[in-house]
């Protein structure tokens, strides 16, 4: 079976509701994680938050992603910092059932997101595992210095830019 690794991160200034949301597909985890800075793919998303662009990042990259897998028995694991991310295959019955409306009877913002997620997560053979973000460098494993790739790489596209 082959195994791709996949960190996301994004980065939004929320007055302007536009971010950049950054991605990385890793085959082998021992490739050096200076052999895969210029790797990273980089999006700039419009009328986004900081939930809507995690989820359209994550969108993105499984959408990109989907050819290496065609044909081919792939397991995917996605690293995010975003709880949101981590909380949703355990909502989805609950979502469903109430048809993405919330408690008070309002459609949910992300709805058609959630939707995408489900139908994509459904068709790879994905696994979610959460990364903390923003940790002191003495304190991170090879898993966190890749996350740090994308996590650099969406601050610093949104920086340079806005």
């Amino acid at each position: 079976m082959n195994h791709l690794q996949i960190f996301t991160d994004g980065s939004v200034h929320t007055q302007l509701k536009l971010g950049y949301g950054a991605y990385l597909v890793v085959a082998d985890l021992a490739t050096p994680a200076a052999l895969l800075k210029n790797t990273v793919k980089v999006k700039l998303f419009e009328q986004t938050s900081s939930t809507r662009l995690e989820l359209q990042t994550l969108l993105w990259a499984l959408h990109e992603t989907m050819p290496l897998t065609v044909g081919r028995d792939t397991a995917l694991t996605v690293y995010t910092d975003s709880q949101n991310i981590m909380s949703l295959p355990g909502r989805r019955v609950q979502l469903e059932q109430n048809n993405y409306f919330s408690s008070n009877n309002r459609r949910l913002n992300n709805y058609e997101l959630y939707q995408e997620f489900y139908r994509l997560n459904a068709r790879l053979n994905c696994q979610f595992v959460k990364v903390i973000g923003h940790q002191a460098f003495s304190q991170k494993d090879e898993i966190d210095k890749l996350f740090t790739l994308v996590d650099r790489a969406s601050r610093r596209a949104l920086r340079d830019n806005y």
